[in-house]
Formats: C-alpha cells, sequence, structure tokens
C-alpha cells in the first residue's frame, strides 16, 4: 500500500537579481532558512524528499520525479546512468522515517561534520533531554549511513557499545512515544553499525547479552516494540547468529525468553512484508545453531511455518520458510509434529509442482523424503494427497535437474514401500 507524501515545509529563498545585488538581503534569508541535510535531497530535484523509493541500482529518488523520468522513455538511473533492469521502484522506508522525525523535530539542523567526540557526550550524558538526544542520533545515523569506513570509526569510538547500553540497559524507562522513536533510531544505527563491522569488533559489544538483565531488555522490546523494532531486533538476531563468536548468545535468547518461540511466529501473521521477511530470516538464522531446533521445535516453530507455507502466495518468504522447514526436519520431534498438522504432509504435496512457480519444488521433494523414508504413515498420507500425480508432472515440467533427480528418488522411494 503506497503511503502519503510528506509533509514537510522547508524555506527556499528565492533567487531573485534584486537579492543579489544585496548581501545583507542574502545573508538574513540565509540565517532564516533550514539546513536540510544532503542525504534528504531528491538527486533529481534536489528538494526534499516527499515520498522516497528505491531503483534497483540502489540509489533514492523521489517518486514523482523518477516516475516522470521514466514515463519520459529513459531506461537508465539518473546519477549513475546504469540501464535498469528492473524499472520498478521500492518505498524507501528507512529514509521516509528518518525525514518524518526530522520533520517532527522542527527540522532542526543536522550537522555531520560536528566532533564524534560532541555526539557522544549528547548520548551519555544524565542532563541531557530525549530530545536533545534524539538529535544527536540523527546525526550518528547520517555518518552509519554514509560509508562503510565511517561506520568502523565510530564502532572504535564506542558507538555500538553505547547505542546497545542506551537500549537495553533501560529498555524499562523508555516507554514514552518519543522513548520509542529513540529506540527505532538508536536501533537502526546498532544495524548500520553490525553490517560494517568486523567480527572482533562486533562480538565484544554483541556479547553484553550475557548479562540476565539485557536478555530480559530484549524479551520486553520484541514483545511490545513497534514493528518498525521488531524488523530491527530481528536484524539484530541475524546478526549474532551469523558469527561463530556470538551464536552462544542466539541459544541464550532462545532458551531464556518465556514464549520467545511464539513470539518469533508473531511477524509470520502480520501485512508488514518487511518485518515478515526480517523474521523470517531471523527464524532461519536462529535454526542455522543446531542447538537452537529443539527448544524452538518444541515452542510451535513447525506449526506457524506450515501455516505460512499453506496461506501464503509463493514468494521470497514463501521459499525461505520452505528452507527453514527442511533444515528442522532433522530431528524426529519436527517430524512428528508435521504429522500431527492436519496441513503438514497436504501443503508439502501440493508444493511439489505448481504451474506458477517451480522455485519451492526442490524443498518440498526433499522435506517429503526426509519425513517419509522412516514412517509408513507419512508415506500412506503423501499419497492420499495427490503426490504421485504430483511427481510425474514435476518430470515432465521444465524444472532443474538437481530437482528431477530428487523427485526420481522420492517416486522410487513411495513405489517401494508403497503398500
Amino acid at each position: 500500500m503506497q503511503s502519503g507524501p510528506i509533509t514537510a515545509s522547508v524555506h527556499k529563498p528565492q533567487a531573485t537579481s534584486s537579492r543579489r545585488s544585496c548581501p545583507l538581503a542574502m545573508r538574513e534569508d540565509l540565517d532564516q532558512e533550514v539546513v536540510i541535510p544532503h542525504l534528504f535531497r531528491c538527486p533529481i530535484s534536489l528538494d526534499v524528499f516527499t515520498d522516497p523509493v528505491t531503483l534497483c541500482t540502489g540509489q533514492t529518488y523521489d517518486r514523482p520525479n523518477i516516475e516522470r523520468w521514466l514515463q519520459l522513455g529513459n531506461l537508465t538511473c539518473p546519477v549513475t546512468m546504469q540501464r535498469l533492469q528492473d524499472p520498478s521502484v521500492v518505498p524507501n522506508h528507512t529514509l521516509r522515517h528518518l525525514i518524518e522525525q526530522w520533520t517532527l523535530l522542527g527540522r532542526q539542523p543536522v550537522d555531520p561534520g560536528r566532533p564524534l567526540i560532541a555526539l557522544k557526550h549528547d548520548l551519555e550524558s544524565h542532563e541531557n533531554t530525549l530530545t536533545e538526544k534524539l538529535h544527536a542520533l540523527q546525526e550518528v545515523r547520517l555518518l552509519s549511513d554514509e560509508s562503510k569506513s565511517r561506520c568502523s570509526y565510530l564502532i572504535r569510538m564506542g558507538f555500538l557499545s553505547l547505542l546497545l547500553e542506551l537500549v537495553f540497559g533501560q529498555a524499562q524507562s523508555l516507554k514514552s512515544s518519543q522513548s520509542q522513536v529513540f529506540v527505532e533510531e538508536a536501533l537502526a544505527c546498532v544495524i548500520s553499525l553490525l553490517e560494517a563491522a568486523d567480527e572482533p569488533e562486533s562480538s565484544w559489544s554483541i556479547n553484553m547479552f550475557k548479562e540476565e538483565s539485557k536478555l530480559a531488555s530484549f524479551h520486553e522490546l520484541f514483545r511490545g516494540g513497534s514493528s518498525i523494532t521488531k524488523t530491527s531486533l530481528c536484524r539484530l538476531i541475524e546478526a549474532i547468529c551469523s558469527s561463530p563468536q556470538t551464536q552462544e548468545i542466539s541459544t541464550l535468547l532462545v532458551e531464556n525468553g518465556t514464549n520467545f518461540s511464539n513470539e518469533l511466529m508473531v511477524p509470520l501473521y502480520q501485512n508488514d512484508e518487511v518485518l515478515l521477511e526480517a523474521g523470517l530470516r531471523a527464524i532461519r538464522s536462529l535454526c542455522s545453531v543446531q542447538a537452537n531446533r529443539d527448544a524452538l521445535v518444541q515452542g510451535g516453530l513447525l506449526d506457524g511455518l506450515v501455516a505460512h507455507i499453506q496461506d501464503v502466495t509463493v514468494g521470497s518468504t514463501h521459499l525461505m520458510a520452505m528452507a527453514t522447514l527442511e533444515q528442522i526436519l532433522g530431528l524426529e520431534k519436527a517430524r512428528e509434529a508435521l504429522l500431527d498438522n492436519p496441513n503438514g504432509i497436504k501443503s508439502l504435496v501440493k508444493m511439489v509442482f505448481r504451474v506458477s512457480d517451480l522455485e519451492g519444488s526442490e524443498s518440498a521433494v526433499s522435506c517429503l523424503t526426509i519425513v517419509c523414508e522412516n514412517s509408513l504413515r507419512a508415506r500412506e498420507a503423501a499419497i492420499g494427497f495427490g503426490v504421485l500425480t504430483q511427481l510425474l508432472l514435476l518430470l515432465q515440467s521444465q524444472c532443474s535437474g538437481r530437482t528431477k533427480t530428487r523427485a526420481r528418488v522420492l517416486l522410487k522411494l513411495l513405489r517401494s514401500k508403497e503398500g
């Protein structure tokens, strides 16, 4: 659903000949002019974004401007001049949110050139108001989005540890709506820094979650945070699981959170596509650590994945759910849960062959092979739901050679043990 334009009234001085001849008048205009961060300007119009969207090249433009550019028959990105393989645009929610906060805070000037030590002091100071800290955080956010080298410097200055401490060290006090905005902005900075950090730099900061109070804060934010906060927390989980040095933290998150498995399922039932994808990535990352799988299955993960596979049209999240299901079916508990779920085998059989999409076929065949190999009940259920016909159709399709090989293995397994 397309959001409405951002409403931001920004004073722009008129470039008249009379003004050019009057330096004092120019100075008065400049004094009154709002300083617009360069990241907030559309590169086509040089005005503040009203509806920022991103092309496949990674460049962001205001929707009306880029749509007009494309309607004129241009097939290149205006900034990079790269040919567009895909002319579709994706809303830039992160930039939009940042501009909205800048607008709500009175369009205060953001000065990325301010010394980092001063920014850090503003964030650490107990005397500063939350509004003042938000201003400092905006500047850090701009800096962290600029370049990887800038992020590395921010990490060396201790900003990653500081931001994690500000969010998870005082979650109890971050209840107001303004505090929620602070948490959202701080977590967005954390994710930017983690994406640019080396493992030793990030693992030292993430080890703070070995403290019970920090784990409790994480779970509290995951339960009660906004969609933006939950999306960032999911991405934080993904970062934690990606490094061998911090994978044990992921196990602490799973084991120490009451009903954490159920909380992880919540994004699967949301209409927010960004949160949905982040949630599935987090679940898949947690399942990549073998020590987490048993607790997640016991908490109802399999039923959540089956519900998602059954109800959602084929897409990237659907395929992620299939791959995660394949990951956990090595556990006997997971195979039992699949058989006990009335839609378990049925959903997989439906995924074996779909005319509109063959990408999920390989995972579906692999999952069925795992569960049918040593279970007569599973084989009977699969045959009852029409898997033999589905496999024969798949073998006649344009699917990959590897998928056909796996389909033949499953077909042979079912026929050899049929009856």
